[in-house]
């Protein structure tokens, strides 16, 4: 029996990059869950019954920024691994178990960059 696939949760408050990683990640087969900012977020990480392996959020949130949205993702679920896309990924530090993908990214990026954190 194969796999299940890996589930990614995508956060993007633009509607068209985010329909952009979601039809890229859907065609390197994973499960994609998606929110447009961090309340729609924190609903489907509080829900234990979803199974969710990667956080995949903007650093550029309206509300609640994406690095809170991460401290508080980690809170719920604390082995969650997450990754920031960032247009500014040079002056971003990020914690333990958190990686960093530069905007723009090629569609190779970010398969390489997922399944770096996804094994």
């Amino acid at each position: 029996m194969p796999a299940s696939p890996s589930t990614i949760l995508v956060v993007e408050d633009d509607a068209i990059v985010r329909m952009l990683i979601v039809d890229v990640l859907q065609e390197l087969e994973f499960r994609v869950l998606e929110a447009d900012g961090g309340e729609a977020a924190l609903s489907l990480l509080q829900d234990m019954q979803q199974r969710i392996d990667l956080l995949m959020t903007d650093v550029g949130l309206p509300g609640m920024n994406g690095r809170e949205l991460a401290e508080r993702a980690r809170e719920l679920r604390p082995q969650l691994p997450v990754l920031f896309a960032s247009g500014y990924t040079e002056s971003i530090e990020v914690p333990d178990g958190m990686s960093v993908i530069g905007k723009p990214f090629s569609i190779d990026q970010l398969r390489d960059k997922v399944r770096g954190i996804l094994g």
